[in-house]
């Protein structure tokens, strides 16, 4: 689908090959907290009334938790040790404004952890420590290593920036060190226990939830954009919804339900006066599928149903809908794929979209 990248089509993450080329020089991508590919990014201050070095660089290292701190001194404020009767943990990030004013100034945010999904690293003084990736980032669901199972490399980044020659064989004494570093950090920060799960973290069912244990709701005209984890789950298993609908002379048309949106999903509708249950995979042609009457409902009142069974045994499994009109078969039709919404598409909740692409 090339030629529809950037497009409206195309849900618009980065194709692999494209996040690696704009990482360039340095190792992988977003998700991989471990190396700079995916940490590092640059960043602009400006402030005429006090920076006079318009267009200067510095290279001191410094992280996003130093924003706040820098913020802080730069406007001459003292944070409050009690704010509404609650004590506030103490700011762990370095002002920058000592940067501000010598571009050579000694780094002074000498210390900082990085993880995320298992990956980690530790800057110490110019040094990094770096797990490598087990689980490659556009790969969600399926393999969750072992962290413990995670090597370290390690690179000299004021002499290698980019992180290109590994270390760990020529100075283990280093490694250790900054090992021993990060286990610091770690405990200090709460990053134990490390947890490189991804697709099974994403799932609703796990987070607070103000529909656990119910199995039948009820909605009404003009509720929409229903968060997913207020919203019943039909992942992965069998369902069945339904619409109580009027038909006026001369018919009617639009979306009855929907959950999802062009790139993975399902819509309950009525076009052309017929009803339709739509369902894709994902945003490719063949990943889409649909059961339809090929009878217009009459004027009148009725119920609109769909069957969803599926055929269980594990994520991602096929599955039939039989779609009913007052409460008898009009289509039925099989799923050969069943989709793992992730909770993202259903931010992208747009009717019609769903009418126009999915059918």
């Amino acid at each position: 689908m090339i030629d529809e990248l950037g497009g409206p089509l195309t849900y618009n993450h980065y194709p692999v090959g494209w996040a690696h080329a704009m990482d360039t020089p340095m190792q992988w991508t977003k998700q991989i907290a471990s190396h700079l590919g995916g940490t590092r990014n640059g960043m602009v201050i400006s402030w005429a009334a006090r920076v006079k070095d318009k267009g200067g660089l510095r290279t001191q290292f410094c992280h996003v938790i130093d924003i706040v701190p820098t913020i802080y001194e730069a406007a001459g404020i003292t944070p409050p040790d009690m704010l509404d009767g609650v004590k506030q943990k103490p700011l762990d990030g370095t002002s920058l404004v000592y940067t501000f004013y010598n571009a050579t100034a000694p780094t002074r945010h000498g210390t900082q952890y990085f993880e995320m999904l298992g990956n980690r690293a530790i800057y110490k003084h110019g040094w990094m420590a770096s797990t490598t990736p087990l689980r490659l980032p556009w790969v969600t669901s399926g393999y969750e290593p072992n962290p413990d199972d995670f090597k370290w490399e390690l690179y000299n980044i004021d002499d290698d920036f980019s992180q290109a020659s590994n270390l760990a064989a020529k100075n283990p004494d280093k490694l250790r060190e900054l090992q021993d570093a990060f286990d610091v950090e770690a405990r200090k920060f709460n990053v134990y226990p490390l947890d490189s799960s991804f697709a099974s973290r994403v799932d609703p069912a796990i987070r607070p939830s103000l529909t656990r244990g119910r199995s039948e709701f009820v909605y009404y005209p003009g509720m929409i954009r229903i968060p997913e984890g207020s919203a019943p789950d039909v992942k992965n298993k069998s369902w069945t919804i339904a619409a109580e609908v009027a038909i006026p002379r001369g018919g009617a048309n639009g979306v009855l339900a929907t959950i999802g949106g062009r790139f993975g999903g399902w819509a309950l509708l009525v076009m052309d006066g017929k009803p339709i249950f739509a369902y894709a995979f994902s945003n490719q042609p063949d990943h889409k599928f649909r059961v339809a009457s090929d009878q217009r409902l009459p004027v009148g009142n009725h119920i609109v149903r769909v069957k969803f069974d599926y055929d269980g045994g594990g994520i991602g499994k096929g599955a039939a809908a039989t779609l009913l009109v007052d409460e008898k078969q009009v289509s039925q039709g099989r799923f050969h794929r069943r989709y793992l919404l992730a909770s993202h598409w259903t931010k992208h909740l747009t009717l019609d979209r769903i009418l126009e692409h999915l059918c």
